[in-house]
């Protein structure tokens, strides 16, 4: 019989419109230990339940619920439950350019994290939010807005990588340009990585100059901009499934997930209110 225990899910998001892959696994395990190996990326994993053992760097480390890990590129390592009732995670693999951005790097090198083991609850929360969400809908544009920016957030407290502050010039302006491209090309918005070389900047840089000004980052700006394209078409009595591929999100549970976080129902209640209270006919479509 199959042990349900034993879970592993791969999902792979692009960071931005035709940019580079990015994998994340879900995985919950009982027993499986894994063989040596090492990875060409960082491993950057949040602990969600139980203990995991790590051999590393001649060593055994053991993580639990709410710890980060971070496991360097090149460094062999294995990886087991460190308790009977086995272990769960959340773990990207991040190319080491995503740490790199934002930060001066010790001697020109890569960010050298000194301990594999990080508590930082605050941040461990934020990237397992930002790990589920994208699994579950790899928006190229949310995954390029929240992965790298909380990854530099990473190598900024916790490697040995000194913080890059300088300051981006003209920073509302980049801000609003790239708010006026977004909103022109929201059914297939151009990449970040693109948007920041038309502008002299680094995805981080851009990143850092929408979010001062605007007060979130792009991906958010960009979902709230499309449910207000979409209320509109809900008003005009479009069904959600129409709306949601006429202001380019991935399906209607997309846009049911960011209506209700801007609006507070879903889109199928709300068009249903609206048509109760004009009077027009209409049908019950599922919330």
């Amino acid at each position: 019989m199959k042990d349900v225990r034993e879970q592993a899910r791969w999902t792979r998001a692009r960071l931005g419109r035709c940019g580079p892959p990015l994998d994340l696994l879900t995985a919950r395990f009982n027993r499986h230990e894994y063989a040596p190996h090492a990875h060409d990326e960082f491993t950057v994993g949040v602990t969600v339940g139980g203990l995991e053992a790590i051999a590393y760097r001649g060593g055994r480390i053991v993580s639990g619920p709410g710890s980060l890990v971070v496991l360097e590129p090149g460094e062999m390592h294995t990886g087991g439950p460190a308790a009977p009732d086995g272990y769960s995670y959340r773990a990207l693999y991040a190319a080491p350019a995503l740490l790199t951005d934002g930060t001066l790097g010790s001697g020109g090198g890569l960010p050298h994290f000194r301990e594999p083991v990080l508590d930082d609850p605050e941040l461990a929360a934020a990237l397992r939010s930002a790990h589920t969400d994208v699994s579950s809908c790899p928006d190229p544009l949310e995954a390029e807005s929240r992965i790298p920016w909380l990854l530099t957030a990473l190598a900024r407290r916790h490697s040995t990588a000194r913080a890059d502050d300088t300051a981006v010039p003209g920073a509302a302006a980049v801000a609003h340009a790239v708010r006026d491209r977004l909103a022109d090309e929201l059914l297939a918005p151009p990449s970040l990585a693109a948007l920041g070389a038309d502008l002299g900047l680094s995805r981080y840089q851009l990143l850092r100059a929408f979010r001062t000004t605007m007060g979130v980052p792009p991906y958010a700006w960009l979902a709230q901009y499309r449910v207000a394209r979409a209320r509109a078409l809900l008003d005009a009595g479009l069904r959600p499934a129409e709306a949601a591929g006429l202001v380019g999100f991935a399906d209607q549970a997309h846009l049911t997930r960011w209506f209700r976080r801007v609006l507070g129902v879903t889109p199928a209640a709300y068009r249903n209110s609206v048509q109760d209270s004009t009077g027009r006919p209409g049908r019950d479509f599922p919330a």
